[in-house]
């Protein structure tokens, strides 16, 4: 079933939508992670800073006081950012600062030695954004900045065509296609596993006939629901379930059952929407209205009777709906119970309507 599901998966093609959420996600996941990844670099550029600026006799300049708090309100503007996509620019900025500063201290070495470190600092950097939860533009606008700020040709006397510079430009073409595949391979195998997790999650949690939740999700939404507090208004749980229905399929077959299911479902997603609703099982749905009046909740059980009544089909049905209140310390099957025992009653006396519990 896994790999029937994964087979599936592999066929689609993500929409914009999808992709946009699934970003999110990614960074909100790693935000720890990219924080760590800001500071780490940070504190290499500083050691490295240090090193040149002491050993190499350049002295602690006020640059690298600008550079360390132009680093220090990055890292805290990435504490309190909440969007992956203001995240993009964010680390297209501290590409920016991050390589610029590595130049300069590079500047610092013999010239010998610039070239070989100009490459390795592209190559960390690089792989730092290749795992970073970026989109695609930024991360390709990032080795963009990082090869115009490193480019190890520029001011270090390597010839492209002698041997250190076919060298250079082998191992930088090999360097960037590396990260570019590592980062849309990792992206890819996270979005497929996004995509799977849903799946999963919506198969789990969700009546895959008629597509609203199923007695799962509401057991678990309206536990969630009963123990809030303080309550505001009162809470009711309505039990609702198709009047005649095993005539429906004895009749005209399960696959107009099975109509008649998901319209139902449709109408009371319609009617329904601000509260938790579900499917329970066979022809039996329900309700749960969180912070409600009881001439509310009337004026709801009735129009949904009114609408499944009035619906234009060749198979035309009615509803039975109970209604119960939940006291304060009822739990959720003793609500269940109450509202399954006023639905008896609308049975019993004539259906397409409500009754409240006594």
């Amino acid at each position: 079933m896994y790999k029937t599901i994964e087979d599936e998966v592999l066929k689609r093609t993500a929409p914009a939508e999808l992709w946009d959420e699934f970003i999110q996600h990614e960074f909100e996941r790693l935000h720890s992670f990219c924080l760590l990844i800001y500071l780490a670099s940070m504190g290499i550029w500083l050691a490295f800073d240090l090193i040149v600026s002491f050993l190499g006799d350049q002295g602690f300049t006020w640059r690298s006081m600008v550079f360390i708090a132009a680093f220090a309100v990055l890292a805290v503007v990435l504490m309190f950012t909440r969007k992956a996509r203001h995240f993009d620019w964010l680390n297209l900025t501290f590409v920016f600062l991050i390589t610029l500063g590595i130049r300069l201290v590079i500047d610092g070495l013999p010239p010998t030695f610039h070239g070989i470190w100009l490459v390795l600092a592209a190559a960390t950097t690089l792989y730092s954004a290749s795992v970073l939860p970026l989109s695609r533009w930024s991360f390709f606008a990032a080795q963009v900045v990082t090869w115009l700020i490193l480019n190890p040709f520029m001011g270090t006397g390597i010839g492209l065509l002698e041997l250190k510079g076919v060298m250079t430009i082998a191992y930088s073409v090999f360097l960037c296609a590396l990260t570019i595949y590592t980062f849309l391979k990792l992206r890819e195998t996270k979005l497929y596993n996004y995509i799977m997790s849903k799946l999963l999650l919506d198969q789990a949690y969700n009546d895959t006939l008629t597509e609203i939740p199923n007695r799962r999700s509401f057991m678990t939404r309206a536990e969630k629901s009963l123990q809030a507090a303080p309550r505001e208004h009162d809470h009711y749980l309505a039990m609702i379930d198709i009047d005649n229905f095993k005539k429906v399929n004895d009749v005209y077959g399960h696959d107009i059952g099975d109509e008649v299911l998901k319209r139902i479902a449709a109408d009371i997603k319609a009617v329904m929407a601000p509260f938790e609703y579900a499917r329970l099982g066979g022809e039996e749905f329900a309700i749960y209205l969180a912070g409600v009046r009881r001439e509310d909740v009337e004026a709801l059980a009735g129009e949904l009777c009114r609408v499944v009544r009035e619906q234009t089909t060749r198979h035309p049905v009615t509803i039975s709906i109970g209604v119960a209140r939940v006291e304060d310390g009822d739990t959720l099957n003793q609500a269940l119970i109450k509202a399954d025992e006023a639905l008896y009653e609308s049975k019993h006396t004539g259906k397409d309507r409500y009754t409240f519990h006594q």
